[in-house]
């Protein structure tokens, strides 16, 4: 998106070049519209070399960074269960390369054994979207059925633990006597005396 709007500056530019030069020539000298075309060209090139130097670090950000490759040491802590080390890490492997998919798998399992749900839903949902995902589908499958097993079992337990709460609520006013009997006690006791 950040090149979009010198592209469109640049298609206008050699549209109204190729429209002087060949359909109203008279709008502008010869001599400049030739001018305007060879300086098009120049600018074209300058950007060609600039964009084809800057190409290495948009395909393989890793490769070209001089920071260690710290997956590895995420993985092995995610093993481990040292979830807070291992989130630690994976965010030092996605500020060099945000788009890795290993990476986002992984912090999204991390999401996932830290009871963030909702956090490892989105996660999941942006890896879902990205183009260089597409060849670890297996893998983001089986971690969305691991997501889906894990809400699952978190709805259960709060199932479970509303209806221990309603049971515990019932046993209470089961074991106190009822404040309008007592009241109804007091008021004949009152009467009679």
């Amino acid at each position: 998106m950040s090149a979009l709007p010198m592209a469109i500056a640049f298609a206008l530019a050699l549209n109204f070049v190729l429209v002087t030069c060949f359909i109203f020539p008279g709008w502008l000298p010869s001599g400049l519209a030739k001018m305007a075309f060879w300086v098009g060209l120049a600018v074209w090139g300058f950007l060609i070399v600039r964009s084809s130097r800057e190409l290495p670090e948009l395909v393989a950000p890793r490769v070209i960074s001089e920071a260690p490759d710290e997956f590895p040491a995420a993985h092995a802590a995610y093993l481990r269960g040292h979830w807070e080390r291992a989130e630690r890490l994976l965010g030092d492997v996605l500020a060099i390369e945000h788009r890795d998919p290993p990476a986002l798998l992984l912090l999204a399992g991390v999401y996932r054994q830290t009871d963030r749900l909702e956090s490892a839903r989105m996660l999941m949902k942006e890896i879902g979207r990205l183009e260089v995902a597409d060849h670890w589908f297996l893998e983001i499958a089986a971690e969305q059925l691991r997501l889906d097993r894990a809400a699952d079992r978190l709805n259960q337990a709060e199932i479970e633990e509303e209806k221990s709460r309603e049971e515990r609520h019932t046993d209470r006013q089961d074991d106190t006597p009822s404040d309008s009997n007592a009241a109804d006690m007091t008021d004949s006791s009152r009467m009679a005396a």
